[in-house]
């Protein structure tokens, strides 16, 4: 799974794990093969990318800024947040800029990340 996909899944399966399941029939009856591609497809309703991430930050312990530090987004996510997971997450996202300015490209990679997440069925604030 890509980076990116990782990202949308984990915050996804979050918000999806907060939230009832009123097809828990027809839930069981999906097969496990298909799980991972389901975590990854945008929901049907938008998922308040804001709220989930507040919600795992407050469970979380650390103090993240992840709504403007890629990394700390990462490190809330359980994810990768070296620079090698960050410069293969740039080339995911289409960055043409310096991988090696490694500032330059992380306040892209936060800013791109969000407008990713809006475009996959998540709920972002015009703030974050």
């Amino acid at each position: 799974m890509s980076i990116f996909g990782s990202i949308l899944s984990s915050i996804f399966h979050h918000a999806k794990a907060a939230t009832p399941d009123t097809t828990a029939g027809a839930a069981s009856a999906t097969p496990d093969a298909a799980a991972p591609a389901a975590a990854a497809a945008a929901p049907a309703t938008p998922v308040d990318v804001d709220a989930v991430l507040t919600d795992m930050a407050a469970k979380n312990g650390q103090n993240l800024n992840w709504k403007e530090s890629i990394v700390d987004l990462l490190k809330l996510l359980g994810l990768d947040s070296s620079l090698d997971a960050r410069k293969k997450l740039a080339s995911e996202l289409g960055y043409t800029g310096d991988t090696n300015d490694s500032a330059t490209m992380n306040i892209w990679l936060i800013k791109e990340v969000r407008q990713k997440l809006a475009e996959n069925g998540g709920k972002v604030p015009a703030g974050l």
